[in-house]
């Protein structure tokens, strides 16, 4: 009787096989919507993965600015609004605009160390003018994006993402030590509290699996938070002082065109775009398992650049997409937009809540230093893996050390260009242009020996 019903027990194994496979290819589908009861969780999921690191920027920002908690409250409800808005874009499309693929967008850390500077020499509406103009050079890239990859190989784009992580990490210890201007600047309450959220943060990611390890962030700074409550460090009155519901107003804190500034952060904008292109590529591989199409490249690209053109009439830094949800495409093994777009559903509805900004904002900043030297340390490491795809031949290494030269040198000793003119000054002030610069210029004019000429990375690498 078994022979009799083996080619039965085949078929049906065969079925089931070929079921389980529609499924996984349904899945990978980036145009397929989940049954809402699934989707909307996945939806809150990508939201809960990046939130703290969306909202770590303005905080930043605001601290290093000095500004009052009823400006960084709006700072904080502007990035979680201009994010939603911008991940809806991005997953939707607007005509030529946008990947259609389930990317999360959300403000960018590569432009912090640019933007202190400036935001403490000339004031945000400096910033917001740079960041307008620089949006919209963005734009430019995405839709030339083939004739101008020359300029982003993988020694320069590498090279990009490591100087921001070294750069930003002098900002993540200040907040280690209770924020700019604390007064009791790296007092033992601050510290401990930074290295239980630090230890958290570090347990969560590499111990759990899943979810629990993709939220470490956020793990690690509720942990903070409710350690932080019996010392005292925890101040709700702006949670209480804090509406309901407020739309959002553009121009509230106004636009201002530095010339200094806009040359900046427009300069950041295009080097960003090597960032922007590693991670649509990476979320179509990751996620539906194939290789961008060049319109996906170029509407993904374009949506980012738009997106931050559009967050600086709101009052929010530069938009760009966000790598952690793009491992948590590849983790989940679900790539529909929709899923995504759920998501920034959400964000745009927490932006429109005050009270959820002012919640925000009333992380301790120690509890939060101890999460963003982590998450600096791997936009560092983040660099050093994309420099692994350049050849490390004499050229590769004269352009990463000099970059790292200059951009490390220079900001440490401020006496060598003090009688420059301010707007020299605040670029090299901020380091990372002239290393951008540098990385680029030689990239360009450096030859290729023809022994090496084999092993040096190419523009579309």
């Amino acid at each position: 009787m078994s022979q009799n019903n083996a080619p039965a027990r085949r078929c049906l194994g065969n079925e089931s096989r070929r079921h389980a496979s529609a499924g996984h290819n349904r899945l990978r589908d980036v145009d397929y919507l989940p049954p809402l009861q699934k989707a909307i969780p996945l939806g809150i999921q990508h939201v809960l993965a990046m939130f703290v690191s969306n909202a770590a920027v303005p905080l930043i920002i605001a601290g290093a600015a000095g500004l009052s908690s009823a400006d960084t409250v709006f700072l904080v409800q502007m990035a979680m609004f201009v994010a939603g808005v911008a991940t809806l874009v991005q997953t939707l499309g607007i005509g030529p605009l946008g990947a259609r693929l389930p990317i999360v967008m959300g403000t960018s850390f590569g432009f912090v160390p640019v933007m202190i500077p400036i935001a403490a020499a000339q004031g945000l509406p400096a910033v917001f003018g740079g960041a307008l103009i620089g949006g919209l050079a963005m734009a430019v890239v995405g839709l030339c994006y083939r004739r101008l990859s020359v300029f982003f190989p993988p020694v320069v784009s590498g090279t990009f993402v490591l100087l921001i992580g070294i750069l930003l990490l002098p900002v993540g210890f200040a907040y280690v030590g209770g924020g700019v201007g604390a007064e009791d600047f790296g007092a033992p309450h601050h510290l401990l509290l930074a290295a239980l959220v630090f230890i958290v943060t570090v347990a969560f990611h590499q111990f759990c699996r899943g979810f629990l390890s993709e939220a470490a962030v956020l793990i690690g700074i509720l942990v903070g938070c409710v350690a932080a409550a019996p010392m005292g460090l925890l101040d709700f009155s702006p949670v209480a002082e804090a509406g309901w519901f407020q739309l959002p107003i553009p121009f509230e804190i106004g636009l201002a065109f530095d010339p200094a500034a806009i040359l900046a952060i427009t300069l950041m904008a295009v080097v960003t775009c090597a960032e922007s292109i590693g991670d649509i590529s990476g979320t179509a591989i990751g996620g539906a398992e194939r290789e961008p199409t060049a319109r996906e490249l170029s509407g993904g690209v374009m949506a980012d650049g738009l997106s931050s053109s559009f967050a600086a009439l709101f009052g929010a830094f530069p938009q760009i997409s966000f790598s952690q949800n793009v491992g948590l495409v590849a983790l989940t093994g679900v790539a529909s937009r929709f899923v995504v777009a759920i998501g920034g559903g959400f964000l745009v509805l927490a932006g429109l809540v005050p009270k959820l900004g002012a919640l925000v904002s009333a992380i301790p900043a120690a509890a939060l230093g101890g999460a963003v030297i982590i998450m600096f340390g791997m936009i560092a490491s983040a660099g050093v893996k994309m420099l692994s795809h350049a050849a490390f031949n004499k050229r590769n290494m004269l352009i990463v050390g000099i970059s790292l030269a200059l951009a490390i040198g220079l900001p440490a000793q401020s006496g060598l260009y003090q009688g420059a003119p301010q707007q020299i000054g605040v670029l090299l002030e901020s380091g990372l242009i002239p290393g951008a610069l540098a990385s680029i210029i030689l990239n360009l004019i450096l030859p290729k020996a023809d022994d090496e000429a084999a092993a040096a990375d190419s523009p579309g690498t």
